[in-house]
C-alpha cells in the first residue's frame, strides 16, 4: 500500500473457526481448506482471484483476505461470501464448517494446536513466551481493516482519527459474550481477553488505545523501540518482528504504508463485516475532514481517558453511558451524557452519504437490533447449556453460509 495516499486503498481480513457441523466442536483442520500444492506439500496461503486464504498461529482458524488492496469496499461482502461458500463445500468432506463470531462459546483453549507448517518457529516462540493455550490467543476471531496513508502528515491525521474511533467499535461490533460455556461478563469478551494475553510484556499491547504519536519518528521512539527492547530477553533468535509484535487496537504498518484496525469482532456474515468497515471508513473520513472537531482537538484526546471508555464499551457495548466531556466534544455532542448506541446513531447520520446503499440498509438493521453480542445473550438465555449454544450458534453458521443477518426479521 506504500504508494497510496490516505483512503485510496483498503485491505480486509476475516477470520473464522472450523468446527464440526453437528457438535460445533473445534476442529484443527485448516489444512483441508487450504489444500496441497502439485508436489503434495501443504499450503499455508492460496489465492483465488481477489481473495486469499491463509492460516496463522492455530490450526482451527481460516483467514480470508483481500489478495491485493482495493479502492472500494462496496459489494466486497459478496466477493468474500463466494469464497466462504467454496471453503464450506471443501470442509464438508470432513463434516466441518466455518463458524462466525469472535469467540467460540464453549471451546477449551487448552486443546489448541499450533499450525505445524509455515512459520512454526515463530508460532512456537509466541507459545513459549506467552502460552497460547488461552482464549486471548486460541479463541478470538476478528475483522481487520487496513487503511492506506502516505507520509507523516497523512499518518498523523489518520492515526488521530483512529484513536478517537476505537472506543466506539464494541458498541457496533461486539459479538463475543460467551466463554467457557457461560456469559463472560463482557459483551466483547474478545477484547477483554486480548487486553491481557501479553501482560508478561506490557509494552506490546499498551493500553490497547495507541499512544498519541503522529509521526514515524515518534512512533519509532515511543512504541517500536520499547517493544524491541522489552522482547529482546525472550527472543534471542530475533524471530519476532516489531511490526507484528505491536498488538494495540490499531497498529502502524509503516512497512506497507497502512494502519490496521484490529478491534472489530467478526460478525455473522461478510456483508455485516463490510458494512461495519464502510462505517469505520466513513467516520474516519468525517474526522479527517473536520466534519466533527478540528484536528488539534482530536489529537489532544487523552490515551487513559480513551482506554477507560473502551473498557466500558467492551463490557456494555451499545448500552454504555458515555459522559467524558472531551470525547463528546469531538463528536459535537452537547448532552452531558449519552449511550454509546445513541452516539453511534448520531455519528452515522452525519456520515451516511459516504456509505453504500446496501451497507446503509444493513447498518440500519444492525443498529436497530443491537450488537450481535446483545442479541445472542437475549436469545441464548441466562443459564445456557451445551444444546442452547449448539442451536443458536448453528443458526449463526447458517447466516454465514447464506450471507444474511442474525436476529433480524426478513
Amino acid at each position: 500500500m506504500s504508494d497510496f495516499k490516505i483512503f485510496q486503498r483498503y485491505g480486509i481480513e476475516m477470520e473464522y473457526m472450523i468446527v464440526d457441523r453437528n457438535t460445533l466442536d473445534v476442529l484443527p483442520r485448516a489444512d483441508v481448506a487450504l489444500g496441497k500444492d502439485k508436489n503434495g506439500e501443504q499450503l499455508s496461503d492460496v489465492e483465488h482471484g481477489p481473495i486469499g486464504l491463509s492460516n496463522e498461529l492455530v490450526s482451527h482458524v481460516l483467514e480470508f483476505k483481500c489478495a491485493e488492496p482495493v479502492d472500494s469496499l462496496k459489494h466486497l461482502g459478496k466477493t468474500f461470501h463466494h469464497e466462504i461458500v467454496k471453503a464450506n463445500e471443501t470442509l464438508k468432506s470432513i463434516n466441518a464448517m466455518l463458524l462466525p463470531t469472535a469467540a467460540h462459546p464453549f471451546m477449551d483453549p487448552a486443546v489448541m494446536q499450533l499450525w505445524p507448517y509455515d512459520c512454526l518457529d515463530i508460532y512456537q516462540a509466541y507459545d513459549r513466551i506467552f502460552n497460547c493455550k488461552g482464549h486471548g490467543w486460541a479463541n478470538l476471531q476478528s475483522t481487520h481493516i487496513n487503511l492506506s496513508f502516505h507520509g507523516d502528515e497523512e499518518f498523523g491525521k489518520l492515526h488521530a482519527a483512529i484513536r478517537a474511533l476505537l472506543p466506539l467499535i464494541p458498541a457496533v461490533a461486539a459479538s463475543s459474550p460467551f466463554l467457557d460455556s457461560k456469559y463472560c461478563g463482557y459483551l466483547d469478551g474478545r477484547i477483554e481477553t486480548y487486553r491481557h494475553n501479553q501482560e508478561k510484556i506490557p509494552s506490546i499491547t499498551g493500553k490497547v488505545i495507541p499512544e498519541a504519536v503522529f509521526t514515524y519518528k515518534d512512533y519509532e521512539e515511543q512504541i517500536f523501540n520499547r517493544v524491541k527492547a522489552d522482547i529482546a530477553p525472550y527472543d534471542p533468535d530475533h524471530l519476532l518482528n516489531h511490526f507484528f509484535l505491536n498488538s494495540r487496537g490499531a497498529i502502524a504498518r509503516f512497512d506497507r504504508g497502512a494502519i490496521e484496525i484490529r478491534l472489530v469482532d467478526i460478525q455473522e456474515c461478510p456483508d455485516a463485516d463490510i458494512a461495519i468497515a464502510e462505517w469505520e471508513v466513513a467516520v474516519l473520513k468525517g474526522l479527517v475532514e473536520s466534519k466533527f472537531a478540528n484536528e488539534s482537538q482530536i489529537r489532544t484526546l487523552d490515551t487513559d481517558a480513551l482506554a477507560k471508555i473502551l473498557l466500558a464499551t467492551t463490557r456494555f457495548a451499545e448500552k454504555t453511558v458515555i459522559n467524558d466531556r472531551d470525547f463528546l466534544n469531538v463528536w459535537n455532542i452537547d448532552a452531558s451524557e449519552i449511550t454509546a448506541g445513541e452516539l453511534v446513531q448520531r455519528i452515522t447520520e452525519k456520515v451516511r452519504s459516504k456509505i453504500s446503499d446496501h451497507s446503509q440498509a444493513l447498518l440500519a438493521s444492525m443498529l436497530k437490533r443491537g450488537t450481535l453480542a446483545s442479541t445472542l445473550v437475549k436469545n441464548v438465555g441466562a443459564d445456557p447449556d451445551r444444546d442452547d449454544f449448539v442451536y443458536e450458534y448453528g443458526r449463526l453458521a447458517h447466516c454465514l453460509a447464506e450471507n444474511r443477518l442474525y436476529g433480524v426479521e426478513e
